[in-house]
């Protein structure tokens, strides 16, 4: 199992946010294109991923692949699923989601919960410009691969990373997008002991 989280720090909290105006809604459209990234093959979608999109540190949309239905890539389709987990927020409680579509679950959990949650599972992995040469890593076991969106990390979020990351690694020498750094993630996982590559 592959999973990412995504903090949206600006994103909306509210499902009071226009479908026409997906950037105005605290960068939404750059946390489309990650579950986008995320989920989606050119003809399919990827069944082992799971992507969390963590909301101004209030909740985590959480994208499960393997169960989505009738999720189209493009911002505006994305974006409507994120607004109808705003809609079911009342009944995410604690710990506990409310499912809103399937394979679309909303948690009352901001980022120090959804990562503590995870990391029992799996490998947690920062994205970050600092890191070491993505290239010259070992490919983990269950990765959680950890990135920010068009803001670097908080000091808060940084230190709590620093306790739980496995490893800091960048996936090249100029920043990418986080979108587009999810898809140079998928693809050095997809190439790992490829050898007709």
């Amino acid at each position: 199992m592959r999973q990412f989280v995504v903090l949206g720090h600006d994103a909306p909290t509210t499902p009071e946010f226009s479908l026409d105006d997906i950037p105005g809604a605290g960068r939404l459209d750059l946390l489309c294109r990650c579950v986008s990234a995320a989920v989606f093959l050119s003809h399919g979608i990827r069944e082992d991923v799971r992507i969390h999109l963590v909301l101004s540190d209030e909740y985590t949309v959480r994208f499960d692949a393997a169960d989505l239905r009738h999720l189209h890539p493009d911002e505006r389709n994305v974006a409507s699923r994120v607004r109808g987990a705003l809609e079911e927020r009342g009944g995410a409680i604690g710990h506990m989601p409310a499912e809103v579509s399937p394979g679309v679950e909303i948690y009352r959990m901001g980022f120090e919960a959804t990562l503590e949650a995870l990391a029992r599972d799996g490998t947690v992995v920062q994205l970050h410009e600092d890191g070491d040469p993505l290239v010259d890593a070992e490919p983990p076991t269950d990765p959680i691969f950890v990135l920010s969106d068009h803001h670097d990390f908080r000091e808060s979020e940084a230190d709590l990373l620093d306790e739980a990351a496995d490893r800091r690694v960048r996936v090249g020498p100029e920043l990418l997008h986080a979108d587009h750094t999810i898809t140079v993630t998928h693809n050095w996982l997809d190439t790992d002991g490829y050898s007709d590559y």
